[in-house]
């Protein structure tokens, strides 16, 4: 009998695992954010042993079983090694790895990658994200020049360009966002750029300079519904989210956001965040020219801390919302268990931009 060769030419899925766990320890020393009761009192009466799954003796929620639609090849190849080489030489933080994206391996090796500016600490501590919170120590000016170069030496198609929300900052990080689009572009003007920036905290001047660096797209998460923000997003606000994601349409921009659900909405609900997005963000009023890009995918709990996951969507429930919001006015739907905000967006910016040109 021939031996079943390993899985993956790096290592095994159970190396990897602890080896992902082990980053994320190490990024995380204390108690990540996101825990929306950890500054509440204490209960006067507990009824933890009722509804905890503690047959082990161990008041911890139970956690749920993974469908087999949720499963994700484990990064690697010589297309994702380069990458990885190229990043950690100039001390690049990405968002793939930050967040544990599951299609991290797939996009690395097209091309197309997601790097974190303004450090690696977020002011904010959202319900589920797993980038750790805390207030960042310094502000690296010379990271425009650095990512810069990084890029050219990538030679990537497509790039994503995130950041931490740095709330203490008197701008939010605009000056660095607008400075690393410049730069980027200059150094790699056939490479398309989207940003997935943050709200600024709503200083629509700040935006501004984002805007005036001219990148391919701008993209600003709404993560879930409105009624779910308390718990999931409780430094942000739904409505200024949408304003946001409007002024963007207002400069002629190509404006993308995304969600998650399994968080606690109802399918319903996704649908009538769907109808809010197209009728608050039009350029122009009496216009359906309204927000392009939606992107939507599976929750999935990065740990303990975080909230928990309340339903796994089905891949046919992602087909309907798909369907539902392509005929409601949408450009594009990326919907899906694995979708990730960054997933297929060189597709997204070939088809929605003037980047084809600029590469013949």
């Amino acid at each position: 009998m021939i031996p079943t060769p390993p899985l993956h030419p790096f290592g095994s899925p159970e190396a990897h695992a602890a080896e992902a766990i082990a980053r994320t320890l190490a990024r995380h020393p204390r108690p990540l954010g996101g825990d929306p009761v950890k500054s509440l009192p204490l209960p006067l009466l507990s009824l933890s042993a009722q509804i905890l799954n503690n047959a082990s003796g161990q008041d911890t929620l139970a956690v749920k079983r993974k469908p087999p639609w949720l499963k994700a090849k484990v990064p690697g190849g010589p297309g994702y090694e380069r990458l990885k080489a190229i990043m950690d030489e100039h001390q690049l933080h990405t968002v793939c790895q930050e967040a544990a994206c599951p299609n991290m391996g797939e996009c690395w090796a097209r091309g197309v990658a997601t790097i974190m500016i303004l450090g690696d600490t977020c002011t904010r501590a959202c319900g589920f994200c797993n980038v750790k919170t805390g207030r960042p120590t310094s502000l690296d000016k010379d990271e425009p020049r650095r990512v810069a170069e990084s890029l050219r030496l990538m030679d990537l198609k497509h790039v994503v360009i995130t950041s931490v929300n740095r709330d203490e900052l008197r701008d939010g990080g605009a000056g660095i966002w607008a400075e690393t689009i410049v730069r980027s572009m200059d150094a790699c003007p056939k490479m398309s750029i989207e940003v997935l920036i943050p709200d600024f905290m709503g200083d629509w001047p700040a935006l501004q300079m984002v805007i005036d660096a001219k990148p391919h797209i701008i993209n600003h998460n709404l993560e879930t519904i409105r009624r779910m923000y308390p718990a999931v997003r409780p430094s942000a606000k739904f409505d200024r989210s949408l304003e946001l994601l409007r002024r963007v349409k207002e400069a002629g921009t190509v404006a993308k956001t995304g969600i998650m659900v399994g968080i606690g909405e109802r399918d319903d609900e996704v649908l009538e965040l769907i109808d809010d997005l197209l009728a608050s963000t039009k350029a122009a009023p009496g216009s359906n020219d309204a927000c392009d890009i939606l992107t939507i995918g599976q929750y999935l709990q990065p740990t303990r801390n975080h909230l928990p996951v309340d339903r796994f969507v089905t891949p046919e429930r992602f087909a309907i919302f798909k369907t539902e919001g392509l005929t409601r006015g949408l450009k594009v739907v990326e919907s899906g268990p694995l979708v990730r905000s960054s997933y297929h967006a060189d597709h997204q910016a070939d088809g929605l931009t003037d980047i084809l040109s600029l590469r013949r």
